[in-house]
């Protein structure tokens, strides 16, 4: 089978594919999917957008034109060529639920207007696009409602509340919570989300499915679990409650159990042990060759400090 990686970098890194790189069934372009593509497939994962709060509020609108403007393109080209698509939701499309567990057929507490809302009314509309062409064009859809998910190759700037404990922990630094610490999150290992993909994009059921371990803890409770695991002296240091941010978040994954087969099998003990050792490694490049690789090229001493500071400033924004 042979793949093509259509990808910007905004957010990810050529050090995440490299050892794809060269292989004879992968092709990898540099394409924003704003803009329309003409390529021959058979699937397409659409996992395109900046999942961070950090990184999808830096460009508003271009988080909204990735998912309204791109998934139109993507959408479109699954018409032509007649290929099934699968889109990469999220469990913001519930915003800050008054339902819980959320389940799929759960429409959402979403702010039209609040800092979040490129990303949670973004892929709402594009849940829309998915379905009124599917309904329209006869295109076979795909629609995965990603919740929280951690694990290696996250960017150690990536803003988010797991890639934060950690490098504070392994830092000895504050571990920096908003609000009193009782909201709640689920969170996943990237392994159990990939199988997810793949168990739906290979089955026939079309409607959204949650992917997401239902394993609920507090931020409280999460960042106790992290800075016991590394062994840390750090402080944990309560902060103003950030905007709209979601108070709990649990998955109902009864459909994906019944329609695609599927549940998480890495425990949050160990996926989170694994998380660890791949942030010291990070941190253990950065400080011996006082640089890291960003965005694929390599960075100088003031490139290092610069991103150093660059992570200090968006760790302050560790709500999900």
């Amino acid at each position: 089978m042979r793949s093509q990686c259509l990808i910007t970098f905004f957010t990810g890194r050529k050090k995440n594919i490299e050892h794809w790189i060269g292989h004879e069934n992968f092709e990898l372009i540099h394409h924003d999917i704003v803009n329309p593509i003409y390529i021959e497939v058979d699937e397409i994962y659409h996992l395109a957008s900046p999942a961070s709060p950090p990184h999808y509020m830096f460009n508003p609108v271009k988080t909204l034109k990735t998912n309204t403007m791109g998934t139109i393109n993507v959408l479109g080209l699954a018409k032509r060529v007649h290929a099934k698509v699968l889109f990469a939701s999220t469990s913001e499309v519930y915003g800050d639920p008054e339902q819980h567990p959320q389940d799929e057929e759960y429409w959402g507490h979403v702010n039209p207007i609040g800092p979040r809302a490129c990303y949670d009314e973004g892929k709402r509309v594009a849940e829309t696009l998915c379905y009124s062409f599917a309904k329209q064009d006869h295109v076979e859809v795909r629609v995965a409602r990603i919740f929280n998910t951690y694990g290696p190759r996250m960017h150690m700037s990536d803003g988010r509340v797991v890639s934060n404990f950690i490098l504070q922990s392994l830092q000895n630094e504050p571990i920096t919570i908003y609000g009193a610490g009782n909201q709640t999150r689920s969170f996943q290992y990237v392994s159990d989300l990939v199988d997810g993909l793949l168990a739906l994009m290979n089955s026939n059921y079309s409607l959204p499915v949650n992917i997401g371990n239902p394993e609920e803890h507090t931020i409280l409770s999460f960042a106790e679990i992290i800075r016991n695991l590394i062994g840390t002296s750090s402080k944990i240091v309560m902060l103003p409650k950030m905007e709209d941010d979601p108070q709990r978040r649990k998955p109902n994954i009864t459909r994906a159990l019944t329609y695609i087969g599927w549940q998480p099998k890495v425990g949050m003990l160990d996926g989170l042990n694994r998380t660890i050792e791949y942030f010291k490694a990070e941190l253990s490049h950065a400080k011996r060759k006082e640089s890291f690789n960003v965005y694929g090229h390599s960075a100088s001493k003031k490139s290092l400090d610069q991103d150093l500071a660059k992570f200090s400033d968006i760790k302050r924004h560790n709500t999900l």
